[in-house]
């Protein structure tokens, strides 16, 4: 079942947006309530190169367990993976989304997925934006004081900001009884 109208804080939708990976995993979490944000936490979960990669999907599970069970989110907003080249990278962040995909699954947390595109556009109005501009509209979006220092932890702030926007959107429209 898809939750839509409120979330766990009265009214208000949280949302945990990633970007996924298996090194680096970048997430934000968002309180969206009518037009405004409030950031709740970002960060990166990071895993060593020497351990077993096995392992390192474990460490991804555990960490957003202990994200999933402070923030009780309504929703993961995830960006699907776009790789032209190197096919063995692609697969082994693919696992890594499993792991993540997997740990919002168990909790009952409905999962967006959101193509790179959609992202730019929803947050800087421009399909072919670069990760200096991200980087800054998720500053100015979410009225932080800097604009976050990694691209992992920008680019999941900016998918939490599209869904938000996004779920405003069909929200607003199903209220009027419009088809989005």
């Amino acid at each position: 079942m898809q939750k839509y109208a409120t979330g766990a804080l009265g009214g208000a939708l949280i949302v945990i947006g990633i970007d996924p990976g298996y090194a680096i995993v970048g997430y934000g979490v968002l309180k969206h309530e009518g037009n405004r944000f409030t950031v709740l936490d970002f960060g990166r979960i990071t895993t060593g190169p020497d351990t077993p990669f096995a392992l390192r999907l474990l460490s991804i599970h555990e960490k957003l367990q202990l994200l999933f069970g402070q923030y009780s989110p309504d929703c993961v907003a995830i960006e699907q993976l776009y790789f032209n080249t190197n096919t063995k990278t692609a697969i082994s962040v693919a696992q890594g989304r499993g792991a993540i995909l997997l740990t919002a699954a168990m909790h009952g947390a409905a999962i967006y997925e959101y193509t790179p595109l959609q992202v730019k556009m929803a947050v800087t109005g421009y399909g072919q934006a670069d990760k200096d501009q991200i980087r800054y509209m998720v500053k100015i979006l979410l009225n932080l004081r800097d604009a976050p220092k990694s691209d992992d932890v920008a680019d999941a702030l900016a998918v939490a900001v599209c869904h938000s926007n996004t779920h405003g959107i069909e929200n607003a429209a199903r209220a009027n009884n419009i088809r989005v």
